[in-house]
């Protein structure tokens, strides 16, 4: 009896250290990395959410946005906002590495975070709103949109202080940008770090306000698990690049009207549909100016109108001008722009693109005369009597008269034809 009360104990104390052990492990668990670069799109929003679930699974110490973004959706933004604020674990914001950028709804990202590092170089601010299509706001629309982020934006920075919230409206009515150093003055971070070790270091034992409840951070030592995009999120980031997407775009069009003007086969057409797709992705989730996209479209139909009724390329140079102005329109924010050695390489080889592979399917597809002697024009034919200059030739089944455009031709040399002029045909040597 005392033998199974002591084997009764022992096993009441394994579970308990077993509990231990779990509260322990959760306790020491590991911090989640996400990295993150590019604009502020659904990308973004479904792999925070991703890398903030995990860290829930697994009871992660807290997880990190590495953040370099020139801004992006506002919809989205308030989407990750939400997503932050709901998070059960702690979620720290560093805009790294150096050079990098919290720009526009970057910032609000980086204020909506539990805790905020920036890397020595960095930057945030600038989150004056713009129009759906990249263009400034008419003024009352403009007035509308400032007021309520800046309510958003102070309401996130309330609780960094006095001058962490006043700077944050200045970064929405003024477009006001701060530096790393400025930013830690302000309140606007908590630290800067150099990396996520040095991050770690810094803001272990910070307290931060987790859901109402006060939390203190302990991450010195902590292992760190970085969560990397998938596939699809990579390919998807990749493309929302505004200079990919133009290129996606002048690809997909050069494609698609090489495929229409030159039909029978499918490659062309099928790489130009889905450079189209993925272009038209990325236009609608960065809000593209679609005035831009006009220019781009006119721009083609003028290079298709030079080949077809040329104009000694006055057509063409219209259509480049066309290009390059719709590519500058194209994501013309201060965020999302296309570099101009990106358009200038695509505006000429487009034009040239234009000038020279439409232009030889379209003469391909001119037909050939099919009856008649002009048919026999570019045969072969058999020298039948000496061509002195003038002999007989043997071409389709047939004789005819034919004078030499090089000198007498003996009886039996192979010609070719090269024009006709009444029942006489041209010839000359064959190489």
């Amino acid at each position: 009896m005392a033998h199974r009360k002591l084997h009764t104990f022992l096993l009441a104390l394994l579970g308990v250290l077993l509990l231990v052990g779990q509260a322990h492990g959760q306790d020491t668990g590991s911090v989640v990395l996400a990295v993150f670069k590019g604009p502020v799109t659904p990308v973004l929003s479904s792999y925070l959410d991703r890398a903030i679930s995990r860290a829930e699974e697994t009871g992660a110490a807290a997880v990190i946005l590495q953040l370099d973004t020139p801004g992006g959706s506002v919809d989205i933004t308030k989407e990750i906002v939400q997503r932050i604020q709901a998070s059960t674990v702690p979620v720290i914001v560093y805009v790294a590495p150096r050079g990098a950028h919290a720009g526009s709804a970057g910032t609000f990202i980086t204020l909506a975070g539990h805790a905020a590092v920036m890397a020595p170089g960095s930057s945030i601010g600038a989150a004056s709103p713009v129009g759906s299509e990249g263009a400034d706001l008419p003024e009352t629309l403009r007035a509308k949109a400032t007021n309520i982020l800046v309510a958003d934006i102070k309401n996130l920075a309330a609780r960094r202080g006095e001058k962490a919230a006043a700077w944050a409206e200045k970064a929405v009515s003024e477009a006001a940008a701060a530096t790393a150093d400025e930013a830690l003055a302000l309140g606007v971070v908590d630290a800067i770090a150099r990396d996520v070790t040095e991050l770690l270091d810094k803001l272990d034992g910070k307290e931060v306000s987790l859901h109402g409840e006060t939390v203190k951070l302990a991450l010195r030592g902590r292992t760190v698990q970085e969560i990397p995009l998938n596939p699809l999120e990579g390919l998807l980031n990749a493309v929302t690049n505004p200079a990919i997407a133009a290129i996606l775009l002048t690809i997909g069009l050069n494609a698609i009207l090489f495929e229409l003007s030159n039909p029978g086969g499918w490659v062309a057409g099928a790489i130009g549909v889905v450079c189209l797709l993925l272009a038209f992705y990325a236009l609608g989730t960065l809000n593209a100016n679609w005035t831009g996209l006009g220019f781009i479209a006119l721009a083609f139909v003028l290079f298709v109108l030079d080949i077809k009724a040329p104009t000694h390329g006055v057509l063409t140079i219209a259509g480049i001008a066309s290009f390059v102005f719709g590519a500058y329109l194209l994501f013309n924010t201060p965020e999302l722009i296309v570099p101009w050695g990106t358009i200038i390489f695509l505006a000429a080889a487009t034009a040239g693109f234009f000038a020279f592979v439409i232009a030889k399917a379209l003469l391909a597809q001119r037909p050939q005369p099919r009856t008649g002697g002009e048919a026999l024009i570019g045969m072969a034919a058999t020298v039948r009597q000496t061509l002195d200059p003038e002999g007989l030739v043997f071409v389709e089944g047939e004789l005819w008269r034919a004078r030499s455009e090089e000198g007498a031709i003996a009886a039996g040399e192979r010609v070719l034809v090269t024009g006709r002029d009444g029942l006489l045909l041209r010839v000359r040597k064959t190489s």
